[in-house]
């Protein structure tokens, strides 16, 4: 495994429409654990492979709704699809291709995706909260899109603490 560079908005790469993973082979599986390492080590909850240079549509996600005590886990998702969403949430958003930027993004509060494995089998999995947040956030930068886009406004660092205080009941 290796880390790979994470690219910076303006770099055109991030515009650019992913073209869909056709072989689930060796070179798949070698990109796909590059990207875990150069997730854990930026600290994320999801990269998708147009972030590390890869035209293709393959995404990362941590999922964080674990049982207490348990491991967070990464879930592959190569090709995925958003095929059900509902619910709403909103609130502060980043990416590790803007860093230290955090927009006011509204997105789903449920989605349910369909995608295939390293091995090309096809699953569905749903995620809630901060998971759904992450699955629409990777599937735009498979299509150029960044949460950029549709931030209703970039936060303040004041901002930001003033949320993530009333979170905690501060």
């Amino acid at each position: 495994m290796a880390l790979r560079n994470i690219l910076q908005e303006g770099d055109e790469t991030l515009s650019k429409r992913c073209r869909p993973v056709t072989d689930f082979n060796s070179r798949l599986h070698q990109l796909l654990d590059d990207m875990k390492e150069t997730l854990a080590a930026a600290e994320g909850v999801g990269l998708a492979a147009p972030q590390v240079g890869i035209l293709r549509r393959a995404v990362l996600v941590l999922e964080t709704n674990v049982p207490e005590g348990q491991p967070e886990e990464i879930i592959e998702l190569i090709n995925p699809e958003i095929i059900a969403a509902d619910g709403e949430q909103e609130g502060p958003e980043g990416c590790l291709s803007v860093p230290g930027v955090y927009g006011w993004v509204q997105r789903p509060d449920h989605v349910r995706v369909r995608a295939q494995d390293r091995f090309g089998e096809f699953f569905e999995i749903e995620g809630d909260g901060l998971t759904a947040r992450a699955f629409c956030h990777e599937v735009d930068h498979l299509d150029g899109h960044m949460f950029l886009e549709i931030s209703d406004h970039i936060m303040s660092d004041e901002e930001l603490e003033e949320y993530y205080a009333s979170e905690d009941g501060e």
